[in-house]
């Protein structure tokens, strides 16, 4: 189409703003455009009113301009004004006008003196103006007044910043005259936005209302606080003139005799008034526009080839094609399948880098979860031996027995098995509930689809709790197994003769390696204020001690503390703090370190302090026991002879040894059994069966009914896609090879203390 110059450039954002804002969007864009900002009472909307050459904004007290009004002049030979919101609508009286600005500001933001950053887009065209746009913002004021919101102050700011930072935006900073400059709020946040004064330019008003023998000569020359883009001077109509009607051009020819008549401003007066000013700012606007259109441009091109992939989908689009929806069930299930797998078995794409979830929690369950519980099943020492003599007694009967008796073993070894059951049961439970929420977490992608993933994440559901009482059947299953024949030729069982020379300390003589490291992280030692508070230290947990540094490097040790004679203890979480805490304590009551008989280590959450004291118990430091039942225990003596005693000690040796046996094998066993009838049994389900189920759980047709918002995103993504289409075929058109002015030389933007006069 050619060259169509700079005079289309103004028209040509005109049409940007209403293709983004006629889908109630931005796209991220910013359009270049002139913020009007001043205080309340400054002149903004004379000044508007001036450009426009007729009386169409609200009048009145306090805050009246409470949402941004987005002002398009347009150069026509009819005058008439027109309404985003109002499509089709001509305004021909600029009075209805003025009360449909009033009306569209309570719809949004009530009668209460409310604010709101949604914009009202008036287009007016008339003979007498230049292309030109303008956003008209509410007054900036301190104080709320009668019922405005408290931080009122605040939100005003906030609304402006919001288009005054981007640098597509000229400021219009509008100062009364008769007030003092450097306290001028419009300058001094323009100053903030724009130091370097490029985006400024600014206007005095009511220079006729100073006081008699002063004049503003020295700003409007840019002597005294100067912007690169200058200032301009205007008169506007008094109160007095507005409300006797005054009409606007007889004010524009008042205002221009003001500045040729007056001896300060009559050598400047072809540069001042407000006919000059919207020439100005006409030509700025072009200018700048032009500068920012290759930018603005590739900013379009980006965004249209981000939604591409997206639209491709919904070019096409039919919603009640039958084939459509056939490809989308089997699409939709298939992706699930894979985002379940992926959440079981890992997956390198979107990790979640928070929390654990899906495989990785169920991992902690077997390996941290499941053996803490087994572990807390530790013997009671004095009730096992009671319950071995009572047992070696009843065997012999009224005779004295010289021999250990099996049965004797063999009874307590199933009674301590059979003890296993309930840690078992509770481990399925736990991964029960992680396959439940992997499910939720996975048909989370199914959200478009409402009635679609209801029915996916019962299904999934209903099989899993179905695969429980078939895992738990097996695991019990297990236990009977143990429970039927007590393998006392297994090769790891220390069999009678190495039971009878074995000791009580080797009984119970701890499994792992002195040196051997069991846990390494981060801990808080919570200490009373007067001794210096809490404070972090990297600890290190070995088989023997608990030590802890300064940091991970374990160069500088603080204490070392030996774990004999030591238990955990629950410790209630204080007000103040939002840790988890646990105890350690010496049962001899003695100091634990320097005078504190315990200490208290502190984690982030339960999680973390239940691992921690799973690690302790695997150093052999297990939890006290209910007070009331030692007291009962300790009253309970148990008279034995020597004989029975030898006894005693060689079964208690014999169930130690095969109890560890089964641990292990259950140990091993319980996450086989888990992951095969319940984990890849679902897996397998939600591959080859989820499909047909869905189809005979309904009509596939209302199974991919859309929600109502899938359906507006869809819309408005297609209405973006075809505006950004639009507005870079509108850009195409631009030949932005014309010259622009340059922007003006920097000035000394200090603050220069002149006496005006």
């Amino acid at each position: 189409m050619g060259n169509r110059g700079m005079e289309d450039l103004i028209p040509l954002i005109n049409k940007l703003q209403d293709a983004f804002s006629s889908i109630g969007q931005t796209c991220n864009l910013d359009l270049p455009q002139i913020a009007v900002v001043g205080g309340q009472s400054a002149g903004k909307s004379s000044v508007l009113e001036n450009f426009v050459g007729r009386d169409f904004l609200p009048r009145g007290s306090g805050i009246v301009t409470r949402r941004p009004l987005i002002l398009q002049l347009v150069n026509s030979k009819a005058e008439y004004a027109e309404f985003l919101h109002c499509k089709g609508r001509k305004f021909v009286d600029f009075e209805e006008v003025r009360l449909e600005i009033e009306a569209e500001t309570d719809r949004l933001t009530g009668s209460n003196k409310g604010i709101s950053p949604i914009p009202i887009n008036l287009r007016v065209y008339s003979p007498n103006v230049l292309n030109l746009t303008l956003i008209d913002l509410p007054g900036m004021t301190k104080v709320a007044v009668g019922d405005q919101p408290h931080d009122i102050e605040h939100q005003i700011r906030d609304m402006l910043m919001q288009f005054i930072t981007k640098e597509s935006c000229l400021v219009l900073a509008v100062t009364p005259a008769n007030s003092d400059l450097a306290n001028s709020d419009a300058l001094k946040i323009a100053k903030e936005v724009d130091p370097q004064g490029l985006r400024t330019i600014g206007v005095i008003t009511k220079l006729d209302l100073m006081d008699e023998g002063t004049d503003a000569r020295d700003i409007l020359e840019n002597k005294l606080l100067p912007l690169r883009r200058g200032y301009i001077g205007v008169v506007n109509r008094s109160q007095k003139d507005i409300d006797g009607k005054k009409d606007i051009r007889v004010a524009l020819a008042a205002e221009r005799k003001f500045f040729l008549s007056h001896p300060a401003y009559r050598h400047i007066a072809e540069r001042m008034g407000t006919p000059h000013l919207q020439k100005l700012l006409n030509q700025q606007l072009t200018n700048h526009i032009r500068d920012t259109l290759p930018g603005l441009r590739s900013k379009l091109q980006s965004q249209l080839l981000s939604l591409e992939k997206e639209v491709e989908e919904y070019k096409n689009f039919r919603p009640d094609d039958p084939t459509r929806k056939t490809k989308a069930l089997l699409q939709m299930v298939q992706q699930f399948g894979v985002d379940f797998e992926k959440c079981i078995e890992g997956s390198g794409d979107q990790v979640d880098t928070s929390n654990l979830s899906g495989g990785a929690k169920i991992n902690r369950i077997f390996h941290e979860r499941f053996p803490f519980e087994l572990v807390k099943m530790e013997f009671d020492e004095k009730e096992l031996r009671k319950e071995i003599s009572y047992a070696i007694k009843n065997i012999h009967g009224v005779r004295t027995g010289l021999f250990t008796p099996d049965l004797a073993f063999e009874a307590i070894v199933k009674k301590q098995i059979i003890k296993l059951k309930e840690p078992c049961l509770k481990c399925i439970d736990l991964v029960i509930q992680e396959l439940i929420n992997t499910v939720r977490q996975c048909t989370n992608k199914l959200g478009s689809y409402p009635r679609l993933r209801e029915e996916t994440e019962r299904i999934v559901t209903t099989y899993v709790r179905e695969r429980d009482s078939k895992t738990k059947d097996q695991v019990l299953l297990l236990i009977d197994i143990e429970l039927s024949y007590i393998n006392t030729n297994h090769e790891d069982f220390i069999g009678f003769a190495n039971a009878q020379q074995r000791t009580a300390a080797n009984a119970t003589k701890k499994r792992v390696m002195p040196n051997q490291v069991i846990r390494r992280g981060w801990l808080t030692i919570n200490i009373s204020i007067m001794k210096g508070g809490s404070k972090d230290y990297w600890f290190v947990l070995t088989a023997e001690s608990l030590s802890w540094y300064k940091d991970e490097e374990e160069k500088e040790k603080k204490y070392m503390l030996p774990l004999d004679n030591l238990k955990l203890r629950d410790v209630e979480k204080g007000f103040m703090s939002s840790k988890h805490v646990f105890a350690i304590f010496n049962t001899e009551q003695r100091n634990v370190y320097k005078d504190l008989r315990q200490i208290e280590l502190a984690c982030d959450t339960q999680e973390d302090v239940d691992s921690w004291k799973a690690s302790f118990l695997r150093a052999g430091v297990y939890p006290e026991k209910d007070q009331k039942e030692e007291e009962k225990k300790i009253q309970i003596s148990v008279s034995m002879d020597p004989q029975l005693e030898r006894q005693v000690e060689t079964i208690r040796n014999l169930v130690d040894s095969y109890i560890g046996i089964v641990n292990k094998s259950i140990r091993d066993l319980m996450p086989k059994t888990i992951m095969h009838l319940m984990i890849n049994s679902a897996k397998d389900f939600i591959h080859s069966e989820l499909l047909a189920y869905l189809y005979s759980a309904g009509d596939q047709g209302s199974l991919m009914e859309e929600s109502p918002e899938q359906a507006q995103r869809r819309d408005e993504m297609l209405r973006m896609y075809h505006a950004l289409k639009e507005a870079l075929v509108l850009i195409g058109d631009i030949s932005t090879t014309t010259i622009s002015t340059p922007v003006p030389p920097p000035v000394d933007d200090g603050w220069i203390a002149k006496d005006p006069r």
